[in-house]
């Protein structure tokens, strides 16, 4: 017999937008039984409705995320920083100032994503207006100019790649994050390849045309692109299971069922799960701050991305061969990541899918301080570009270390991404253009951030060996911060008995 929470532990469990859409699930919009080929075939049927939708939608985005963000790299080939006067500390300082805002910005963010009820909205919102400032970066004409567009255009990205994972979390599973998250990063490998083929194009074609610039055509026309695709988002995107329009009440339910059993309790804050106590949860767990650690390191060890088109330049071609020999190593990581994302779903194992490809970064920074060999030194590249195969799946670690309540989830990766990505902010300065053309100097650095950054890694996975340890041991610590609301949305949800869903409860594990 199904236990039924009374009025008063309905509004104890219920979300806001469940309070405006309260049903009986159980009753009215009936799910197959657990286990049984219906349930499988409407599994896969859900999950392939969001990947044709939702995926290709965010890779999108992302690609021109990165495109945008990125834009001033491969203007700088063409003019940018005589016709702007920039010199190499201001040049840096262009780089840098968008994590100025970019970075503490992701926290509030992401709270406000938890908060609100319609994610699509938000996020395509912010799609269109960072894509607006990068449109109207091709019109700065002077430092103090291209100054302000890029520290307000780190506002509105700083709601999408954080936000977009976790929006993907109150989708997926725990072992089908990881694949998604990781096609979702290709996006980011993609736009660095093709990024640079579009610039390519550009800047050898469309310099003077109308009496303009080239590099400041490369604003305009990748900033448009930027703004459709955000208009077409705020569609296509999904919100939560609870809400989202383009589902029917069943795909709803089902898609909080399969959250439900993914960690024994329902993927909801209760009234009492703020977006500011969630903040103080996160604050106050020792492992956000570590994640936080090792996460700036390796984006340290890996903030050459942003200097790889003057990388590739050191090899002794003109600018577009430079530009065209930007896209392979990004090609081959892209596949790589997908590769190694799947893999590590399919297994479960988390730090030697993200840690292990830093040392082939530290292979590839040793063969370039070893050698002059420009094969050889193109092959490093090859080798540095795998860097971000790891560096995918750090927030989907996150995610699945610190899985409930959603309030504490959110504000875990906000905190994780926005100081993880102080280490981007501070190799827009170990980069320095008097250290080129061989760089020894950067590549010395970032060899030893992504060996501390491991260190860190390793030691978060002894640390969750350990808290998995005590769960097999003692059947009560399993029930430890249990969240009793939660486990009763979750056995209203499948339509199991309260018992039954305390003892999934207790089959709960980390990965590691």
């Amino acid at each position: 017999m199904t236990s039924t929470p009374t009025s008063s532990d309905r509004g104890e469990i219920s979300m806001k937008e469940h309070a405006k859409l309260e049903t009986n699930f159980t009753d009215e919009y009936p799910i197959p039984a657990e286990g049984t080929p219906e349930r499988i075939s409407a599994e896969r049927k859900l999950v392939r409705k969001l990947d044709t939708r939702v995926m290709p939608t965010i890779i999108l985005i992302y690609i021109m995320n990165y495109i945008d963000r990125i834009a001033v790299t491969t203007a700088r080939l063409k003019g940018l920083e005589e016709d702007l006067g920039l010199s190499d500390l201001r040049y840096n300082v262009v780089l840098s100032i968008l994590y100025v805002s970019y970075c503490p910005a992701q926290i509030p963010s992401n709270m406000v994503l938890n908060w609100i009820t319609r994610p699509s909205l938000y996020i395509g919102l912010n799609v269109v207006a960072w894509g607006l400032l990068s449109t109207l970066t091709g019109v700065t004409k002077s430092y103090g100019g291209i100054l302000t567009t890029r520290i307000l255009i780190g506002i509105p990205e700083c709601a999408f790649y954080p936000g977009a994972i976790y929006l993907l979390s109150r989708w997926y599973t725990k072992k089908e994050l990881g694949f998604r998250s990781a096609i979702l990063f290709g996006g980011l490998l993609i736009s660095t390849a093709f990024g640079s083929l579009i610039a390519a194009g550009i800047l050898s074609n469309m310099e003077g045309t109308l009496g303009i610039r080239a590099w400041r055509w490369l604003f305009f026309i990748e900033g448009a692109i930027t703004m459709f695709i955000g208009l077409n988002s705020m569609w296509l995107l999904p919100d939560y299971p609870a809400n989202t329009r383009w589902m029917s009440p069943q795909e709803r339910r089902l898609a909080q069922v399969r959250l439900a059993d993914d960690a024994g309790e329902a993927d909801q804050d209760t009234l009492g799960d703020s977006p500011l106590k969630g903040l103080i949860m996160a604050v106050k767990d020792p492992k956000v701050w570590v994640f936080s650690i090792m996460f700036a390191a390796q984006a340290l060890g890996l903030s050459f991305i942003n200097f790889f088109p003057t990388l590739t330049s050191t090899l002794g071609f003109d600018t577009t061969i430079s530009l065209l020999l930007v896209a392979p190593p990004f090609i081959l990581a892209t596949i790589v990541c997908c590769l190694n994302a799947w893999h590590a779903d399919r297994t479960g194992e988390r730090f030697f899918h993200q840690s292990g490809w830093n040392w082939a970064v530290c292979i590839g920074f040793i063969i370039s301080l070893s050698t002059d060999n420009n094969a050889a030194r193109y092959v490093s590249m090859f080798l540095m570009g795998c860097g971000y195969v790891g560096y995918s799946l750090t927030l989907v670690w996150v995610s699945n270390t610190i899985p409930r309540p959603p309030a504490k989830r959110a504000a875990t990766v906000g905190i994780v991404n926005g100081i993880g990505n102080l280490g981007f902010l501070m190799g827009s300065y170990t980069w320095k253009a008097e250290w080129g053309p061989d760089y020894h100097q950067s590549m010395i650095i970032s060899l030893v951030c992504l060996v501390f950054s491991t260190s860190l890694s390793f030691l978060l996975r002894q640390w969750i060996i350990r808290d998995n340890k005590k769960l097999d041991e003692d059947e009560k610590a399993a029930l430890n911060g249990l969240n009793n609301a939660r486990v009763e949305e979750a056995a209203r949800l499948e339509g199991i008995t309260l018992e039954q869903a305390m003892h999934r409860r207790k089959g709960f594990r980390y990965l590691y």
